[in-house]
């Protein structure tokens, strides 16, 4: 059987990768060095899948269809930004674990959305290129949710998908050692006149809730009143409830948190445990 060994909460912020040198020396050796010690962490797991939670950003997907939960199961590359400053490229997938995840999700009655071909933003690609890359022989599943365009996934129904890729995995006949992680930042304003703002206390607070395994509190939080105090980027946290759900995770131990302007966001990492 295959088994879910580790989760973890990491940013994919892009300009982490396009404004590499924008913010102090102290934050970008602090961010590398959370980045390692996750990558770190996966090889002393001996993880070689990775299931990735992120987020479309407008790119991957147009008005004509937004799926509320989408899975790739087949071919991947990117990244489709190539303002990025990463080169394009095939990403290593498990197409047959994809496809186990996502018939296993439909038949309890999830309703994903999925490709057999896809070419993915830096939900994906960013972790990717700083982090599991450097873990040999490392591929990674991308899942995407709909944080981004009302109506939004609720937090509810993104635990769901999580709770429902944790049962798909634990009965998948492989020897497979997997772990899940959900990406984006903390407080974040995109396409707005706070854009570059950090709301560092309301990240702070969303971290403790974390640590503390308070996870009821964190479901709680209203979609009206995250954007208000954290931005709309902040409606990541649902990726991270997805990971979540998978782990039937209690805590998060924090590893890392920077309040970045000049990168546009609170930039987090964790790891979760499970029950």
């Amino acid at each position: 059987m295959a088994e879910l060994v580790g989760g973890f909460l990491i940013p994919h912020d892009p300009l982490i990768a396009a404004r590499p040198d924008a913010p102090p020396a102290a934050q970008i050796e602090a961010v590398r060095a959370a980045f390692a010690e996750v990558a770190g962490r996966l090889a002393e797991l001996r993880v070689d899948t990775v299931v990735t939670i992120g987020d479309d950003h407008y790119g991957m997907f147009s008005p004509s269809c937004i799926p509320q939960c989408f899975i790739a199961v087949g071919e991947v590359e990117g990244p489709i930004e190539p303002w990025l400053g990463i080169e394009r490229a095939p990403i290593p997938n498990h197409p047959e674990l994809a496809m186990h995840i996502l018939t296993s999700g439909l038949a309890e009655g999830l309703g994903w959305s999925f490709a057999k071909w896809i070419a993915v933003d830096h939900s994906t690609v960013l972790p990717y290129e700083y982090c599991y890359r450097k873990v040999p022989g490392v591929r990674t599943i991308p899942v995407y949710l709909n944080d981004g365009v009302p109506p939004l996934i609720p937090n509810a129904a993104a635990y769901r998908v999580g709770e429902s890729i944790g049962r798909a995995i634990a009965s998948w006949s492989g020897s497979e050692r997997v772990a899940i992680c959900g990406t984006g930042g903390c407080s974040h304003w995109v396409g707005s006149p706070q854009m570059g703002e950090v709301n560092e206390s309301f990240d702070r607070r969303l971290l403790a809730l974390l640590e503390a395994g308070d996870i009821d509190a964190v479901m709680a939080l209203s979609d009206d009143d995250v954007t208000r105090d954290a931005g709309n980027g902040a409606m990541e946290l649902k990726n991270w409830l997805c990971a979540i759900g998978a782990m039937h995770a209690t805590r998060a131990r924090l590893i890392a948190y920077e309040a970045v302007p000049q990168w546009i966001s609170g930039i987090p990492f964790a790891e979760l445990s499970a029950a």
